[in-house]
């Protein structure tokens, strides 16, 4: 399964950037999706995650420090999933990475020492003071 990242890109302090991640069509519904970062020198660490189709609406989870400022959806009609990331400073830059799995749930996917099925290779943030 491929996962392709894109919207990394260079910006400002305070400003936006939208990242897509692109799955297979035929299962991506049954996904669960995270997104996770990696900074230069430090490990890679969760950052949201959403739930699989649901009839009730998708769950979400959120690391503290975006909470407020980014947020994860999915259109599982474009089998596509977003990270909208506002207000970013510059301790956001770093490697974005998407992952999936049909395992788990959007709440373990924050779990330390999860291991996730599916990652992509990642896209660049980079945000300027």
């Amino acid at each position: 399964v491929e996962l392709v990242e894109s919207g990394g890109g260079s910006v400002q302090a305070g400003g936006s950037l939208r990242l897509s991640c692109v799955a297979p069509g035929r299962i991506f519904r049954s996904f669960v999706m995270g997104w996770f970062r990696q900074a230069p020198g430090k490990e890679r660490e969760f950052v949201a995650a959403i739930s699989s189709a649901g009839g009730g609406g998708f769950s979400t989870n959120y690391a503290d420090f975006v909470k407020g400022r980014f947020t994860v959806s999915r259109d599982n009609a474009k089998n596509t999933m977003y990270l909208q990331m506002d207000s970013l400073k510059p301790e956001d830059t770093a490697v974005y990475y998407c992952a999936a799995d049909l395992f788990q749930t959007a709440q373990t996917m924050s779990n330390p020492g999860r291991k996730l099925r599916y990652w992509g290779q990642g896209t660049q943030v980079t945000v300027s003071s």
